[in-house]
């Protein structure tokens, strides 16, 4: 098969769309080399995107040419990408994140686009207006024009059929997988070089993820406060913010918390097994995700999982993961104190939640979008 994608998240995006594009691309390179993957990218300069193409350099990267199309490369990918992926003679054309060209029809072949989530529906107030139409324009067209639409957890799937009115039998379950960086256990050495670099304490609980409202993290740090004198642990927060994490760190400052609670911010890719696999428990609270990716890289890292309840979160998380209402700070407290206490518990929420976590190992996920392509030629 000669299969395209949208690859400008690939090379210009280094968080969550950026790596599940990465992840399935890698994964499907390495699981089926006999088929033929086109990248179709405005130009980049990131030392990182230039780092992963050569990694990959049996892949096609297909970038605008001329310099109308590089200097408005938004438009290329919107209006004339169509026809540069006829030239190609693709079979399959995969919009990795929310989008298809305006002009795919031209390209005569079957295309495909992934639905992340519908969180700009499902909660408007995080967005601005012109963001709101903007984006529901762009994920209408997708999935009206689509041979197929790919959801990433039951929860999308319900979303796109009920805000975006597309019929359930158009629509595909594919999860996503995390890197395979964190599939293996990291030894001591590894681990502490890592913890050093960081400077972070022995006995620490961990959550990553962009330090927003909707991540819930001021809960988080209630829930901690009402805890700490009963625990030695330290609370490590890793991910950017903006307004909303000057609040959290506002709520440090009122709970005295500044010998206890660090914000990391950007921590590297390579670095995070590591951090990962040194905390004795990951805490996730959210309100709401498309998908709980930092869940499935805690279940690989041997390190217990309490999340929030509902949505998507007992999909990534499995059985075996601790369950809270994230607005209920006794609740996200109570559940530290036993998960940490508690070592057999512990230990079981470890093994099964490996377990678990092993059906998204990229594998697993590469083969289930390899039928996915055949399904449709």
């Amino acid at each position: 098969m000669k299969i395209g994608f949208d690859a400008k998240r690939i090379f210009h995006n280094f968080r969550g769309l950026g790596n599940y594009s990465r992840t399935l691309v890698e994964s499907l390179q390495k699981y089926y080399p006999e088929d033929s993957y086109y990248l179709f990218t405005p130009e980049f300069t990131d030392q990182r995107a230039v780092a992963w193409e050569k990694r990959n350099s049996d892949l096609n990267v297909v970038r605008p040419k001329g310099v109308l199309d590089n200097t408005f490369s938004s438009a290329w990918r919107s209006l004339k990408l169509g026809d540069d992926i006829k030239k190609q003679e693709l079979d399959i054309y995969h919009g990795l994140s929310h989008e298809l060209p305006r002009n795919i029809k031209k390209a005569n072949i079957k295309s495909i686009v992934t639905i992340h989530d519908l969180i700009f529906m499902r909660y408007p107030e995080f967005f601005s207006f012109i963001d709101r139409n903007v984006y529901k324009k762009k994920f209408q067209f997708a999935v009206d024009n689509a041979d197929l639409v790919l959801a990433i957890c039951e929860q999308t799937k319900s979303d796109i059929i009920e805000f975006l009115k597309v019929p359930e039998e158009k629509i595909k379950i594919a999860y996503q997988s995390c890197s395979p960086a964190f599939y293996s256990l990291l030894n001591e050495d590894q681990l502490y070089t890592s913890l050093f670099k960081y400077r972070l304490p022995e006995k620490y609980i961990l959550s990553v993820g962009a330090v927003e409202e909707r991540k819930n993290v001021k809960n988080l740090i209630k829930a901690f406060a009402r805890l700490k004198d009963q625990i030695p642990h330290h609370l490590i927060i890793v991910g950017d913010g903006g307004e909303y994490k000057k609040e959290c760190l506002r709520l440090v400052a009122d709970f005295n918390l500044w010998e206890r609670v660090s914000f990391l911010g950007h921590v590297k890719s390579e670095d995070l097994p590591a951090i990962y696999q040194a905390a004795d428990l990951f805490v996730f609270p959210s309100l709401f995700e498309g998908w709980g990716i930092p869940i499935v890289e805690s279940l690989f890292s041997d390190t217990p999982v309490i999340t929030s309840e509902g949505g998507c979160f007992e999909e990534s998380g499995g059985k075996y993961s601790k369950y809270i209402n994230p607005e209920n700070v006794d609740e996200i407290a109570e559940a530290m104190d036993l998960v940490l206490k508690d070592v057999d518990l512990r230990d079981n929420m470890i093994r099964r939640g490996r377990l678990h976590a092993e059906k998204f190992h990229w594998k697993n996920t590469a083969s289930e979008m390899n039928e996915i392509y055949k399904s449709l030629l």
